[in-house]
């Protein structure tokens, strides 16, 4: 609606993106925690790892259909491919279904039963996994999701494959709980990371302020509280919009040639509950 109001003679700062096939009039700007941006970035981690094949688990629906397919293309547009995915109901728990059709275990177990019937002796078994899947993604409306998938893919014999997810595989509401998604690798705001020293000045500022609620320990917050910072940069008047850089409790922030602020996120790896900074891949932003 207010895209089509036209140019603006006061800049705007709209708290969602366009539709990529609609540009934006004079005086708009774009600032979005995008799940798209991050699928993205996951393709490009996956590829700068050297992991080009592999299989997907995504959820029923229009969001996941949008996620799956930034996914793809990027992953595409870097020599990668996504050889199988499947769709499964974020309302269900049971991904045995799903899980063993994308694995192929069930080819596994179907050749071990032949070949008992053709020796007539039972043999000892343990199913396996294709053996051309170099990463599973795993993109989660909720961490419920994340945290029911990974356990069950290890169930399935597919701890050895590495799994990445979105930053919604990730709530910081338990530590036990979130040991089911240990190993699980993906980007994040520097706001969800415990071990970012730089951001403690602001959180005990703000916790002195408004105690120790729920709230401001949410990704919405440091979304609106990255907001308030582009406005100011922006109303600064001195520096034109391609050199505002925001370091951002969202992640660093920068404005592309189209008005849409860019976030680069922080790489973590869960480990025992907590999720741990990664190194640096050669395709990464420094």
């Amino acid at each position: 609606a207010v895209a089509a109001i036209g140019a603006q003679s006061v800049p705007v700062l709209a708290l969602n993106f366009l539709p990529a096939d609609r540009p934006a009039p004079a005086g708009l700007y774009q600032f979005a925690l995008s799940p798209e941006d991050e699928a993205q970035q996951v393709a490009r981690r996956m590829l700068a790892d050297g992991h080009r094949r592999g299989v997907a688990l995504v959820p029923r629906g229009e969001w996941g259909n949008r996620v799956i397919d930034a996914f793809t293309r990027e992953l595409t547009a870097g020599g990668g491919s996504l050889i199988s995915q499947t769709v499964y109901d974020p309302a269900e728990h049971d991904y045995s279904d799903e899980l063993k059709g994308i694995l192929r275990t069930d080819d596994s177990e179907a050749r071990h039963a032949r070949l008992q019937n053709v020796l007539g002796i039972k043999l000892n078994f343990e199913p396996r996994h294709r053996g051309d899947i170099e990463f599973v993604f795993i993109v989660p409306e909720t961490a419920t999701n994340a945290r029911l998938i990974e356990p069950q893919l290890k169930f399935f014999y597919a701890g050895d494959i590495p799994s990445y997810s979105l930053s919604t595989a990730y709530e910081p509401d338990s530590t036990d709980a979130n040991r089911d998604i240990d190993s699980l690798m993906y980007p994040d705001m520097p706001w969800m990371i415990s071990d970012d020293s730089s951001l403690d000045a602001i959180r005990t500022g703000v916790e002195q302020a408004w105690g120790n609620g729920v709230a401001w320990r949410s990704r919405l917050f440091a979304f609106g509280y990255d907001a308030c910072q582009l406005m100011l940069a922006m109303s600064g008047g001195h520096q034109k919009l391609a050199d505002v850089q925001v370091a951002g409790l969202t992640g660093a922030l920068h404005f592309d040639a189209k008005g849409r602020v860019q976030r680069d996120l922080i790489w973590v790896q869960m480990r025992d509950g907590e999720p741990r900074r990664l190194t640096v891949s050669a395709g990464d932003p420094p």
